[in-house]
């Protein structure tokens, strides 16, 4: 895999916390359902809302786009895994810009302390370099000719015939 993109957002707990209390609908405007039931079920679910809004904009972050270019709020979401590990879930304009560059996964993390949320994404493409294995074979060969060029150097330099 490659790296097409990296986004790193902080979202400040306490102003989600306000938003959610005093714009009750914000709540349902920004994050789909199956966040709303993860972030619900947590012990401070301001945080988990923020971790979740945070991931959102690594991941636009690391795509290169913003909410604009017709992405919208649940464009971009977060689900877990068995284990609760966060994955990125696109959809929508933002599923069509991943696509349009090469992007076949968007690898997230996040995390949280009293205060602050902080999310990661990496968005990666299929290998377009060649795999490690065939840069080593590359320098094993650049280094026979090196040491075949010297050898022919020295023997030069020695008076000997090549």
């Amino acid at each position: 895999m490659c790296v097409a993109g990296v986004g790193v957002d902080i979202v400040e707990i306490g102003r989600m916390r306000e938003t959610l209390l005093r714009t009750p609908r914000f709540r349902e405007r920004v994050f789909t359902e199956d966040e709303r039931a993860w972030c619900d079920r947590r012990a401070d679910p301001a945080a988990s809302y923020a971790g979740c809004f945070a991931a959102r904009e690594a991941v636009l972050k690391a795509l290169g786009v913003g909410f604009s270019e017709g992405v919208g709020y649940t464009d971009v979401s977060v689900t877990h895994d068995d284990r609760g590990k966060p994955e990125a879930l696109l959809s929508g304009q933002a599923a069509r810009l991943a696509e349009e560059q090469g992007v076949s996964e968007v690898f997230i993390s996040i995390s949280h302390t009293r205060e602050v949320a902080v999310a990661n994404a990496v968005a990666s493409t299929p290998a377009s370099v060649p795999a490690r294995e065939e840069r080593r074979d590359e320098r094993a060969i650049l280094a026979a000719q090196f040491k075949r060029a010297r050898s022919l150097l020295d023997d030069l330099d020695s008076g000997k015939d090549a």
